[in-house]
């Protein structure tokens, strides 16, 4: 493997459209769960995906990739995105888009503590540890503060959050560890899409009624996840994961529960205490500390 570069203007711009994206994405999801239960609602959008990654790549004149020694890395990467998601979309069906943002989005404190210990050059310093310290405490705040928020919290869908944030870290460490190294950013991506399918799908019967209040406005949003969300900006955050080094990469998502946390309130009216800004600040600095610069 190579080594990965220092984070440039370009990959930074990059990376905070992205971030917005998927803050908003949050919002879309939540807003799809009114029309189909989430754990169904998860796997429809790998389905649709497995087809817009595939087609991509046909177009583009690659190969899928399924030699013996992908086979194992591919599975067991579509499984952690398999739990990543029917936690992240239970979390917004039981919990708001602000509080998920920043819990979901403490992903960086779980993967720089992580690279410390294994993957070189990305060791954690005094500076990076007071920022997970900072970071852990704002989390762990989040999940246990329930005050003026009445019915909008759920402790359930807070642990579901971090559930979520772990499988993210996950699937954003598994290709630098195994050969997924080796494998081009849509394969790696299509790997997730291709084994979480059957797996969502199946586990959707578990979880109630497959339909809640479907409306045409459903499916743009799930159309604007698969081809948007799933088949664009995921897939470019793999390739951002194989250019620069994965816990500045991981850094910028500070600000995805700072727009997420914004567009909850603005866009869905969702209570925003003074308790929940002060946990924003501290997952948000924490972020930052860990990604400083000796």
């Amino acid at each position: 493997m190579h080594d990965r570069r220092d984070i440039d203007l370009g990959g930074g711009a990059l990376l905070i459209f992205l971030m917005v994206i998927l803050a908003g994405n949050q919002v879309v999801i939540k807003l799809t769960n009114e029309g189909l239960q989430p754990v169904f609602a998860a796997g429809v959008r790998s389905l649709g995906a497995v087809a817009v990654i595939w087609g991509w790549m046909r177009l583009r004149g690659h190969r899928l990739d399924f030699s013996p020694g992908m086979l194992g890395p591919g599975v067991l990467i579509g499984l952690i995105f398999s739990v990543e998601f029917v936690a992240l979309f239970l979390a917004l069906d039981l919990t708001t888009v602000t509080r998920v943002s920043v819990i979901f989005y403490s992903m960086p404190v779980w993967m720089a503590l992580t690279a410390h210990f294994v993957l070189p050059g990305e060791r954690l310093t005094r500076t990076r540890l007071v920022g997970l310290t900072l970071a852990f405490a704002g989390v762990a705040w989040a999940i246990v503060d329930r005050s003026g928020l009445g019915g909008e919290a759920s402790l359930a869908g807070d642990i579901a959050a971090l559930i979520a944030a772990l499988g993210w870290m996950g699937v954003s460490l598994l290709p630098r560890l195994t050969r997924l190294s080796q494998a081009r950013f849509e394969m790696q991506m299509f790997w997730q899409v291709s084994v979480s399918t059957p797996v969502l799908l199946g586990a959707s019967l578990f979880f109630g009624p497959l339909l809640r209040d479907l409306t045409v406005m459903t499916g743009w949003l799930m159309l604007f996840q698969i081809v948007v969300v799933v088949s664009g900006v995921f897939v470019v955050w793999f390739w951002l994961l194989s250019r620069y080094k994965t816990s500045q990469i991981a850094a910028f998502a500070f600000l995805s529960p700072v727009f997420g946390v914004i567009l909850g309130w603005l866009w869905l009216g969702e209570t925003v205490t003074l308790a929940l800004i002060a946990q924003l600040v501290l997952v948000a600095a924490g972020i930052m500390l860990i990604n400083r610069r000796s």
